[in-house]
């Protein structure tokens, strides 16, 4: 689906589960990127924490023509997403949690590069880390996109907030598996580059990243590692040749040693160095607010 004036027409899907604390923020980023067309679909998991209400508030908002919400139960976060993804009408599909939100222009950068690179299927972009309170302690610029270090690196280095897909990936029958529900962005990264899909990098801050205790990167670390480490076991060719997982694991924790190179790299470009975020990218949304 196009624009009549020739942008592509964008769709975000939202899962949201207990995240009424932030979801505000995260609609509210949406609406703010001023773009021509777009739509965000919401879809709450249907608990009392308030997110319900918000959300049939903004659907009587303003935003009411571009917000699809939908609330109740479900088979969880991957099958929420799914859900958007299916019913998302655009050329390019985003993917942002309840607990984070878009950078201002964060729409014009995608939409541009998607038509600069037509042979582009999944575009990653750069992004801040923000507390609760949303202040930002850090800041993330990536490499380019490297398939082995996203097969065999200790942790996925491709934020899902700072991406955004062709709408072909899901045309073509590409979703998430319902199953996983702490890894199932890595597993669905390493499908679709194997597919053949081409992943390009752009290095512009897109979105910002929340960090905060109730999160399920922080709460449920432990079954997000696990979950990580069973699915790099099931990619790893080398270790399928061996019955012992005391040996398969071996082999695939032998195989992470050549992609902590993605680390020496970006040490080399100084992305490690303290980088200033602009103050006009920091403060954009607040000016906007007043």
């Amino acid at each position: 689906m196009t624009s009549k004036a020739g942008h592509p027409f964008i769709s975000i899907v939202t899962p949201s589960l207990n995240q009424a604390q932030y979801l505000g923020e995260a609609m509210e980023s949406v609406r703010q990127q001023r773009y021509p067309r777009h739509e965000h679909l919401v879809l709450d998991g249907g608990y009392t924490d308030g997110s319900a209400v918000l959300l049939k508030r903004a659907s009587h908002a303003s935003i009411g023509s571009q917000l699809w919400r939908r609330s109740g139960s479900d088979g969880g976060q991957s099958a929420a997403l799914n859900e958007g993804f299916a019913r998302a009408s655009g050329d390019i599909i985003g993917w942002l949690n309840a607990d984070d939100r878009y950078r201002p222009g964060c729409f014009e950068k995608v939409a541009n590069t998607f038509a600069l690179y037509p042979e582009i299927d999944v575009l990653c972009g750069d992004y801040t880390l923000i507390d609760a309170a949303g202040k930002h302690p850090a800041m993330r610029r990536e490499i380019d996109f490297n398939h082995f270090v996203l097969r065999y690196h200790r942790v996925l280095y491709i934020p899902t907030t700072a991406d955004f897909f062709r709408r072909r990936i899901f045309d073509d029958g590409h979703f998430l598996t319902n199953s996983l529900q702490y890894a199932m962005d890595l597993d669905f990264f390493l499908r679709l580059a194997d597919a053949g899909y081409q992943f390009r990098c752009l290095a512009r801050v897109l979105a910002d990243f929340r960090i905060h205790t109730a999160s399920k990167s922080i709460e449920f670390i432990d079954r997000q590692r696990a979950e990580h480490r069973s699915i790099i076991l099931r990619e790893t060719p080398l270790a399928q040749r061996f019955q012992s997982m005391r040996v398969r694991s071996a082999a695939a924790t032998l195989l992470q040693v050549p992609a902590l190179m993605r680390y020496g790299e970006k040490l080399l470009r100084g992305f490690y160095l303290p980088y200033e975020i602009p103050e006009e990218m920091m403060h954009a949304r607040e000016r906007r607010q007043l």
